[in-house]
């Protein structure tokens, strides 16, 4: 029997990047990309590796091209560090695994660190085929919690929650990550939103400003470490944006959305350099007369657009710029009998 499980990339609607500092967040997961994993029983545990840990190349200049999209490894860490560590939470939580080895091999056609959170949709699909293999239950939010510490703990990624809850909820997502609440429970509120109130939305990438998320946020975790008023004072004004269209959404206020969106970019262009590559991305979009914000931490925006012939307008001026946009297509609410399949 072989299970297979997918996760999908996420969008940071709003919020973001408060997740990682108490603050609130709305994101959603679409399916026009996805991380699968096929596992199945085998003498010995083994990882097949992937396309994107291959070692041969055409060319230096292949080579070249490979790391600057891929980094310098690839998938296959991710699955090791997921292995381990749901080893590490089934003990620390008094839960006996059966004795069976079994072969993993994952797949992803995510765009690769351009702020989609593909590394943890690996993760996700990884941790809900071993929960099915071992027959063990891990709930949402403590499962957000448990690939997020694949990768703060075991590979010393900065990495904050909202990805992980997105891709363990599906859907569209509201999370408030309330210090006491947080300290309290372990985790924070999360509700699931209508998608049938968003307004139209685009989201566009470029690959040639792949990068790893911690470029961004060791400095800013820094700064508020630091108490650096500044990121004090965006950490609470991104949480109130949060509130602001999470009220919007729920009144069908759908105009309004647009410029939170684009408040939420400007304060974070306002707070550090966001890089000439990415500002054209929102620049570009914006002079369209689409709405623009970071889907991430750069390489990926996402925004409202008003009718059909202004996402051709979109794809007009980003062409030339080799920028893919696309309509999402949302995830729907995660389930494990939609989630898991077994062949």
């Amino acid at each position: 029997m072989i299970i297979r499980t997918v996760a999908y990339p996420r969008a940071g609607l709003i919020g973001n990047p408060s997740d990682g500092y108490f603050g609130k967040t709305i994101a959603f997961c679409f399916t026009n990309f996805s991380a699968r994993i096929s596992l199945w029983e085998s003498p010995e545990i083994e990882l097949v590796p992937s396309r994107r840990d291959h070692s041969v190349f055409q060319s230096i200049a292949s080579l070249h091209d490979d790391v600057r999209k891929h980094g310098y490894y690839g998938g296959f860490r991710l699955l090791k560090a997921s292995i381990k560590r749901f080893y590490d939470h089934c003990r620390e939580n008094g839960i006996e695994l059966d004795e069976r080895n079994f072969t993993i091999r994952y797949s992803s056609d995510i765009p690769n660190r351009v702020g989609l959170a593909g590394s943890s949709a690996i993760i996700t699909a990884c941790m809900r085929a071993l929960t099915a293999f071992y027959g063990v239950e891990i709930d949402r939010p403590v499962l957000a919690n448990v690939v997020r510490s694949v990768e703060t703990e075991e590979l010393a990624i900065p990495a904050g929650l909202q990805d992980r809850v997105a891709q363990a909820y599906q859907g569209l997502v509201y999370m408030d990550f309330d210090r006491k609440y947080f300290e309290r429970n372990g985790y924070g509120r999360y509700e699931n939103l209508d998608v049938a109130c968003l307004p139209p939305l685009y989201i566009a990438y470029r690959d040639d400003l792949s990068q790893g998320t911690e470029i961004y946020h060791n400095d800013l975790k820094l700064r508020w470490q630091r108490g650096d008023p500044d990121v004090c004072e965006a950490m609470q004004f991104w949480a109130d944006l949060t509130e602001s269209c999470r009220g919007a959404l729920l009144n069908g206020d759908r105009a309004g959305i647009g410029r939170l969106l684009d408040a939420n970019f400007d304060k974070r262009a306002n707070l550090y350099d966001v890089g000439d590559g990415n500002r054209d991305l929102v620049e570009t979009a914006r002079k369209v007369g689409a709405s623009a914000k970071f889907a991430g931490s750069g390489g990926a925006i996402v925004g409202t657009y008003e009718d059909n012939a202004m996402f051709q307008r979109l794809e007009e001026v980003f062409a030339p710029k080799n920028i893919v946009v696309i309509r999402p297509e949302f995830a729907p609410v995660y389930t494990d009998a939609e989630a898991v399949q077994a062949g």
